[in-house]
């Protein structure tokens, strides 16, 4: 019985694991592929389609935005309701449940959140670019996830929880830093309707309706109440997500109105969401001449070294101060190896570090600088990180083989003891 129930839980974690881990390679496959039509005779077509506007609804009733804002406005909220949904069942049933399992990735994410953003500042102190300093911050999920299950097939279960729950956090810190830094001037008649919209939800939640149509247009009015608030309309996912009903316990979580959302959107958000988030962002023109001269200016400096090594030492420098202090504890089965090689891949920023540039500067050159330096800094936290785990496979191998040597000889378990504390 209480397999059944774990499985409950687990199941659609594993499934979110799956669909993000797997999403990796379309996600590349498309950055790719955008950046090879920005750099050929297809470029001006490309842009041209990214900035024809789409208008929905008729007359006064509408709204007119170009595809590239549909895109980041619109279906990004999409992929921040699974987002949100996410945070809520493992807060609620998941690995998050647990205070000292809670506070591990959450102050990490945190530190890895911190850390960054104060090395970019520092490279960036009095220049016009230090309205970048969110760029670094932000940890992308599906190619994190995507090199983990390529590298470490055999790690612990607690580590891919680990850095799943840090990324969902790292996330949530984005676009919380974007509705409060990153934004238009402010309507607080939106706002205030947005805020009696989000009530109305957690009310409708309190009170177990049951009618998925009225979440959804609750969330729809929610979505278009921040955008025209100035405040960034993708947080209308996560407050979407984390008002929806979970259920009363495990037994019914299946049945509730979040699982199923969630299992409907979560497919969508990785197969289609985010690789045409990708393909619509990372279309950028390099010049090797240009890169060349400006790779040692302050934002591409801080871009770099705050995602590449500033990522490696706020979440593991947090995680382990926190450990030592013992007021949290790592997970089953992880080591401070497995914690490290997590720490450098969430250098890995991409989708959501190039979402953060592309508020951050109005100056084409400079944005396409930045998106070129968060590739750069993704690629060496997934090649380093990819290392990492390799490293870490090949001494359990060799400490399997050294076991099991150790257990056949004479006195196998008085020397079994003692290999064990010197471990």
């Amino acid at each position: 019985m209480k397999n059944k129930i774990k499985n409950k839980v687990l199941s659609p974690f594993l499934h979110f694991f799956r669909s993000e881990s797997s999403s990796g390679i379309i996600l590349l496959i498309c950055a790719i592929t955008a950046i090879i039509i920005a750099n050929s005779n297809f470029a001006s077509v490309y842009e041209n389609i990214l900035h024809t506007y789409l208008t929905i609804g008729y007359g006064e009733f509408s709204l007119s935005m170009s595809v590239i804002h549909w895109i980041n406005d619109g279906l990004m909220a999409v992929f921040f309701l699974v987002v949100g949904m996410e945070i809520k069942r493992e807060v609620v049933f998941g690995e998050l449940k647990s205070f000292k399992k809670t506070i591990l990735p959450i102050s990490a994410a945190m530190g890895g959140m911190i850390v960054p953003a104060i090395i970019y500042s520092l490279f960036n102190y009095n220049q016009p670019t230090i309205t970048g300093w969110g760029i670094p911050m932000a940890t992308d999920i599906a190619f994190a996830l995507g090199v983990l299950s390529l590298v470490a097939k055999n790690a612990p279960k607690g580590i891919v929880v680990f850095l799943t729950a840090l990324a969902i956090v790292d996330d949530l810190g984005a676009i919380i830093v974007i509705a409060i830094f990153y934004n238009s001037q402010i309507s607080w008649i939106a706002l205030l309707i947005g805020l009696i919209v989000f009530i109305a939800l957690l009310l409708a939640n309190k009170f177990k309706v049951k009618y998925t149509s009225v979440y959804i247009i609750l969330g729809v009015i929610l979505w278009l109440c921040l955008l025209k608030s100035g405040i960034h309309a993708t947080i209308a996912g996560v407050l979407l997500g984390i008002s929806l009903p979970i259920g009363e316990n495990i037994h019914k979580f299946k049945s509730s109105i979040l699982y199923k959302f969630e299992h409907v959107l979560t497919p969508w958000s990785s197969y289609g969401i985010m690789p045409i988030f990708a393909f619509a962002n990372a279309g950028i023109t390099i010049n090797a001449e240009g890169f060349s001269s400006n790779i040692f200016s302050p934002a591409c400096l801080g871009i770099i070294f705050g995602l590449f090594i500033g990522k490696q030492i706020g979440i593991f420098g947090t995680s382990y101060i926190l450990v030592k202090l013992k007021i949290a504890k790592f997970p089953s089965g992880v080591t401070k190896r497995h914690l490290y090689g997590a720490s450098v891949l969430g250098g890995i920023g991409f989708t959501m570090s190039i979402f953060v540039s592309s508020l951050s500067f109005t100056d084409p050159s400079i944005l396409s600088l930045a998106k070129l330096c968060i590739m750069i800094a993704s690629i060496l936290a997934a090649v380093y990180g990819t290392i990492v785990f390799k490293f870490i496979k090949s001494k359990s191998k060799k400490n399997t083989k050294d076991i099991k040597n150790i257990i056949e000889s004479e006195k196998g378990l008085e020397n079994l003891v003692k290999y064990i504390q010197t471990v």
